[in-house]
């Protein structure tokens, strides 16, 4: 069975290129993909590479352009559009957006219209203060209903020890269990 995915890529653009080998090995698998960027990927260059080429990169994986808007990302729930929504890389801003409520950029308010028909949402997070400030973020989501996790590892333990990084060639296997209402084992690596 053919799944549709939403994959909604937020700033952490030191992990970008390895989100984008997932999405190739996603679509090469026969995953329908639908792109969502946060305005951070949408406009801005940085020494990763530019928005253009990002944004180019992910339409030529997905064969569409991301959605970027507030009224571009409304409609997933009602619609139905997707069977999971992923979020990769999930930024410590979009765990607190998420942990409080907030819907107010495009990748928080998909996952707010994903969740308003009660399908799953994976998070593959990271963060340098996921150990810190994120933490409380982190096991509020735990907690919740219909969020999955894609396990996590210490990023660079002895340089950034608070930061948090998760294992992205996990992210297809853990949407696919998420589907079937299971989070994978172990989260913490």
């Amino acid at each position: 069975m053919k799944l549709t995915a939403g994959f909604a890529v937020c700033g952490s653009f030191c992990t970008i290129e390895r989100v984008l080998t997932v999405m190739e090995r996603m679509a090469r698998d026969g995953w329908k993909l639908i792109p969502i960027v946060s305005e951070s990927i949408f406009t801005q260059d940085t020494r990763f590479g530019t928005a253009k080429d990002t944004l180019d990169h992910i339409e030529h994986i997905c064969g569409r352009k991301p959605l970027h808007t507030l009224q571009e990302v409304e409609p997933i729930g009602p619609q139905k559009m997707m069977d999971v929504l992923i979020v990769a890389p999930c930024t410590g801003s979009t765990l607190a957006r998420l942990a409080h409520g907030l819907s107010d950029n495009p990748v928080s308010l998909a996952v707010k219209s994903q969740l308003r028909v009660e399908r799953p949402v994976v998070l593959a997070v990271s963060s340098n203060d996921a150990l810190a400030g994120s933490a409380p973020n982190i096991a509020a989501l735990l907690n919740r209903k219909h969020y999955y996790f894609v396990s996590m590892r210490q990023d660079a333990p002895h340089t950034k020890p608070r930061s948090l990084v998760a294992v992205m060639e996990n992210i297809p296997e853990t949407a696919e269990a998420a589907v079937q209402g299971k989070q994978r084992q172990p989260i913490f690596l």
